[in-house]
């Protein structure tokens, strides 16, 4: 269908990489809902990006862990614009560390937010996504690196591509694909922490770089697009060759 005709969710947009990918989604024409979780006035500022430049956006508050608040999000982009055919997966948790130095609640938390919100996303969105349409989960490329400093975050993000594999089955004898896009080290506010840290990782990949925002909008931008009709079930990784 025509992108004009669209209608998209990307959870955890007020941001970094969810901002990125609700500002592609919105140049190529879609009507966007603009999740977030705490931080209002971040999102606006995407709302208002998004409308200055002739699009159409709405901002929505929801804690996607939260199967309620999930499914209010869901609720808003079928009230506001009459159904919905992107669903971009963006949130995340992370926590570092091994796992010999990790606790039960840490375990709990990062696949409450990571792998059990995954499930209770798709089990929503196989409802609630037109036929045609795209959903999008953005994973790791922790999970290719098996780095004992993100074991659980590494984990709980794997699971979430095994889903998307499952369910790109489910779902595409009705022209849906699924797909998941694994970023690499990339310039984000969640990011500096760690980035002097990383420094030296990015220098070996062959792209000699950090990861931008944008990088991986364009990624899901294309898995979004009509152009991508033809790929499905796969796990792509955006990190400029880190683990290739």
């Amino acid at each position: 269908m025509p992108n004009t005709d669209r209608v998209a969710i990307v959870t955890g947009s007020a941001r970094s990489i969810g901002r990125a990918i609700a500002l592609r989604l919105a140049a190529d024409g879609a009507k966007v809902v603009v999740n977030y979780k705490g931080n209002a006035e971040a999102a606006e500022e995407v709302a208002s990006t998004i409308e200055a430049a002739g699009g159409q956006a709405t901002v929505v508050q929801a804690d996607v862990s939260d199967p309620a608040q999930l499914r209010s999000l869901f609720d808003a982009a079928e009230h506001r614009y009459g159904g919905l055919d992107v669903f971009v997966h963006n949130a995340y948790g992370f926590a570092a560390g091994p796992i010999a130095g990790a606790s039960d609640d840490d375990y709990t938390r990062s696949f409450a937010t990571n792998a059990q919100a995954t499930f209770v996303a798709f089990r929503e969105a196989a409802a609630r996504v037109r036929d045609g349409g795209r959903i999008v989960y953005i994973s790791s490329s922790a999970t290719r690196a098996s780095d004992p400093s993100t074991s659980l975050y590494s984990a709980s993000k794997a699971a979430g591509e095994q889903l998307v594999r499952a369910f790109a089955r489910e779902v595409g004898p009705r022209g849906i694909t699924v797909n998941s896009v694994l970023p690499g080290p990339t310039n984000t506010d969640a990011m500096q922490p760690m980035k002097e840290m990383l420094t030296e990782r990015v220098a070996r990949t062959p792209l000699g770089r950090f990861g931008e925002p944008e990088d991986i909008a364009d990624v899901v931008g294309f898995l979004a697009s009509n152009d991508a009709r033809w790929v499905t079930g796969q796990s792509i990784a955006a990190d400029g060759g880190l683990t290739a």
